[in-house]
């Protein structure tokens, strides 16, 4: 039976290095769920060590677990605005950037990424910034429109051959699109 609500707390905290493993999976099976989706923005197999253990070596990969540990889903969010994409007229300063959000497949359609965007977003608030970014895939019409829908407004598309990202979104801080209050708790706060 697929239920569109979760009956189990999930906790939402900084990743520590023991979480390597089933945050690489994570990323893994989602890659791979994209590629049979016919989208590429992610590596096939998705990402080796050597991208993920900076983002917790610098406490800015967060991730949601459930039931025995088990990772749920997993965010980064940090001000490192990727100089291919943001200019300096788009005040990279301004926000924080969403990178590597993905929520498992048992999981999806739970509201966990919008509970999770939202956090983002209050995060954004509470470090005096104006803006939640991100980028996605250029190809990706449906991620696009899911964005779209939760808030974001699409700035522009930077079109290199050598990326297959660039679809630019922002929303301001504080614009909440999730009914999921109460979805997780937090266990600590963005220090960005």
């Amino acid at each position: 039976m697929h239920s569109n609500t979760l009956l189990h707390p999930l906790t939402l905290r900084r990743a520590v290095p023991a979480d390597l493993s089933g945050v690489l999976s994570l990323l893994a099976d989602t890659s791979e769920w994209l590629h049979r989706q016919g989208v590429r923005q992610w590596p096939r197999g998705g990402f080796g060590p050597e991208r993920i253990e900076p983002l917790i070596e610098e406490q800015v990969l967060y991730v949601l677990e459930g039931d025995f540990g088990a990772t749920v889903a997993t965010i980064a969010l940090d001000g490192h605005a990727d100089a291919e994409f943001w200019t300096p007229a788009d005040k990279p300063g301004s926000a924080l950037y969403v990178h590597k959000l993905a929520v498992s497949r048992a999981a999806s359609g739970t509201g966990l990424g919008d509970a999770l965007l939202d956090w983002a977003g209050a995060s954004v608030a509470a470090c005096g910034l104006d803006w939640l970014r991100l980028d996605c895939s250029k190809d990706n019409a449906r991620l696009q429109h899911y964005y779209r829908r939760r808030g974001f407004r699409h700035l522009r598309t930077v079109d290199l051959p050598h990326r297959a990202s660039g679809a630019l979104f922002q929303r301001p801080a504080m614009v909440r699109t999730s009914t999921a209050d109460g979805l997780f708790r937090t266990m600590d706060l963005v220090n960005a």
